[in-house]
């Protein structure tokens, strides 16, 4: 689940069109955890920008196996070049960023296990 306050620039889902509502809605409930994060965040991040063509790119996008898009977007396989497209090289290359996917909450958790302070000691 998300959080609004996570994505200030993104409008609530209550001010998208329906299309977008049903594509933030598909990313975010995907099969897997892993695959909702890196899809959902890109998608809520992008969606009230799209065009159209961009839309109905990213319906061909969702229409992929979780199996896959983990790992194309992780990396640790390239996209084919049957089913690249420009919306799944943009999503590729934006969670190929360090952090792509996570929460505010998950990255201020990052370095502070085994109560270790922000400077990485206690």
């Amino acid at each position: 689940m998300f959080l609004m306050s996570e994505t200030p620039d993104t409008p609530p889902p209550a001010e998208l069109d329906p299309r977008r509502k049903r594509l933030v809605f598909r990313a975010w409930h995907r099969g897997t955890k892993e695959t909702d994060l890196m899809v959902g965040h890109f998608v809520l991040r992008n969606i009230a920008s799209f065009s159209e063509a961009e839309l109905d790119d990213l319906e061909g996008v969702l229409e992929h196996l979780d199996v896959d898009m983990q790992d194309w977007l992780s990396g640790r396989r390239p996209i084919p070049e049957e089913v690249r497209t420009p919306m799944l090289e943009r999503m590729a290359r934006e969670c190929a960023v360090s952090g792509a996917g996570m929460t505010a909450e998950m990255r201020g958790g990052l370095g502070q296990e085994a109560g270790q302070g922000e400077g990485g000691r206690s």
